[in-house]
């Protein structure tokens, strides 16, 4: 499996998907939960080519969510990056510690950002 796999499952799930090359993946993304509800975003991740041995690394959002705060420390506001994606992205490290204990699916990586969206 592998890159591709990723997409498709996004597919799969209804969403159409943007590679951007270089592990670029985007697509537009309508905030189900938490204080940003209904706002359209793109949603993008880097993912690499051993998926799903790996996850993706934390999401990445334009516009931005969140204020860019490079320090360490807690979720919500610590953490948040300027992001590989471009100059209107920001890159939440939020990695999935928890990733062998999922089915390995792009699923799994959505409810992980729906958690993070929740607790904003």
């Amino acid at each position: 499996m592998a890159r591709s796999d990723f997409i498709i499952e996004l597919q799969a799930l209804g969403y159409t998907v943007e590679d951007r090359g270089d592990g670029r993946l985007c697509f537009p993304f309508t905030v189900p939960v938490g204080k940003c509800t209904g706002q359209a975003v793109l949603l993008g991740f880097l993912v690499q080519d051993d998926f799903p041995l790996a996850p993706p690394g934390g999401p990445h959002f334009s516009p931005h969510l969140l204020p860019i705060n490079t320090n360490g420390g807690e979720h919500p506001l610590a953490s948040v990056h300027p992001s590989p994606f471009g100059e209107s992205w920001q890159y939440w490290s939020r990695p999935m510690h928890h990733w062998g204990q999922t089915k390995k699916k792009a699923k799994d990586v959505l409810a992980h950002v729906l958690r993070l969206l929740e607790t904003l």
